[in-house]
């Protein structure tokens, strides 16, 4: 009889943005959570949202026998999240929520309809909980990392400690969902199949507006010839035509990433895969290294161009870095791709221009922007709590949509975001010797729209 269901609240076809960009991965996380409890004698399925609707899994909830349903959430899935909550809820299911988010609005989801909240890693607290269920067990006091209510008072257990031994672990449960429909989709919106994989688990850096809800501020590899069996297995497998490696910083470790490139060329082995990392953990040995094994896109986390909101952020990164980190890639073939945030607590309009220069003259081939959001939890929403405002219900919004009293609106950073990519644009026009000047007059005219913009937008700030 299955003991636990574990599902998440991503749902593919119902997000227009996503059905647009078309490129999912595997939920690792809750296919880590199935092998683990697996391995320790418990009967556990995944009923995978990505390619499903809410109403199957409604349904699905309604029309099996009731056990303890497991659900993943982030900020970006809560309001989804809630509403399983509650059909599971009502079916007669025991509900568990885990992930980025809950641990930081405890209370909240267990308002909403979970029994239990698991902060951290989930695999050490989900197994003890299910021994307890499992006989009948009263007394969950003694589970680290569980919370839930008890007598009508809020009890949250004892931290629970990290798994020391991630080479100890099993691999994901890949079986437990069509993991070959993530690789036919890719191929088929972008010509080429992917799968995704972990290395590590947590960053030790202390970017402040950064959670760390899950992993802490830690860093644990696995053993990088056990890494590289999983590699093997997943080209045999699936045969993808490029892999995703999901780590926060793949070239933190140099000394590893060393042994693992050493044994991939042993064996043989070469895929082009996309990672992210630092540009103060890349040097010339570790992009020849990433080259060699196939690394067709490097996305690097730049944030800003202005070197004192950098500091104000403790990212603990030069612009400098960055530049020379993005000509590294150039000069090796591999694509770059960069991180920006608007918005930051204390950006200025020099701090703006300085990202724009940034940009322009770093040259990434991707650059990604957002407007800088507080997540709970961390130290950039704590600094600035006193100015948040909660837009609609809890339950139906999520940390993005929250608003800072004083900030620039939204229509400001429009504005910021289009003279951005018109300025690079013209940077980059600019360096071509074949340039036609009715392209630089229509970019001309774009920029000056875009600065007229900010100077008309300028003094609205949100309320």
């Amino acid at each position: 009889m299955r003991e636990l269901l574990l599902a998440h609240g991503y749902f593919l076809f119902e997000d227009p943005k996503e059905r647009q960009i078309m490129k999912p991965y595997a939920p690792l996380g809750i296919l880590y959570l199935c092998s683990h409890l697996r391995n320790k004698g418990f009967d556990v399925d995944v009923f995978d949202t990505t390619f499903s609707c809410r109403e199957e899994l409604f349904r699905f909830l309604r029309s099996e026998t009731p056990s303890v349903l497991g659900l993943y959430a982030n900020l970006m899935t809560r309001g989804n999240i809630i509403e399983i909550l509650h059909v599971a809820r009502e079916a007669g299911w025991k509900t568990v929520v885990g992930g980025p988010e809950p641990g930081a609005y405890t209370a909240e989801y267990l308002h909403e309809g979970a029994d239990f909240v698991v902060s951290g890693e989930g695999e050490l607290t989900m197994e003890e909980l299910l021994l307890a269920i499992r006989s009948r067990t009263s007394d969950l006091t003694g589970i680290a990392g569980l919370s839930f209510m008890l007598d009508g008072k809020l009890h949250q257990g004892a931290p629970r400690q990290q798994i020391a031994n991630l080479d100890l672990q099993p691999w994901p449960a890949r079986d437990a969902i069509d993991i070959q429909r993530y690789v036919d989709t890719w191929r088929q919106h972008h010509k080429a199949g992917s799968v995704n994989l972990i290395t590590a688990r947590g960053c030790p850096f202390h970017c402040n507006w950064c959670s760390h809800q899950v992993f802490g501020q830690s860093h644990r590899r696995r053993d990088p010839s056990l890494v590289v069996d999983e590699v093997e297995w997943l080209l045999g497998r699936y045969q993808p035509d490029m892999i995703w490696v999901s780590d926060d910083v793949f070239t933190i470790n140099h000394a590893w990433f060393r042994t693992y490139a050493a044994e991939m060329k042993r064996r043989g082995l070469r895929i082009p895969f996309e990672c992210i990392s630092r540009a103060d953990r890349l040097n010339s040995e570790m992009l020849d290294l990433l080259a060699e094994l196939g690394c067709f896109r490097l996305w690097i986390g730049s944030e800003s161009g202005s070197q004192r909101i950098l500091d104000s952020m403790e990212r603990g990164v030069k612009i400098e870095q960055v530049q020379k980190a993005v000509h590294m890639c150039r000069e090796r073939g591999i694509q770059s791709g960069m991180f920006l945030m608007w918005g930051y607590e204390g950006e200025e309009l020099e701090d703006i221009e300085a990202t724009i220069q940034h940009v322009s003259v770093s040259n990434p081939d991707i650059f990604f922007t957002t407007v800088s959001y507080p997540i709970k939890g961390t130290p950039y929403y704590k600094k600035i709590s006193e100015r948040l405002v909660q837009l609609g219900p809890w339950s139906k919004s999520s940390d993005r949509e929250i608003k800072i009293r004083g900030r620039h609106t939204g229509r400001f950073y429009s504005h910021v975001d289009k003279l951005l990519r018109d300025e690079v644009a013209k940077s980059r026009l600019l360096a071509d010797p074949l340039k036609e000047s009715e392209q630089l007059d229509l970019l001309n005219n774009s920029i000056r729209e875009a600065r007229e913009g900010i100077r008309a937008t300028f003094a609205e700030v949100e309320q």
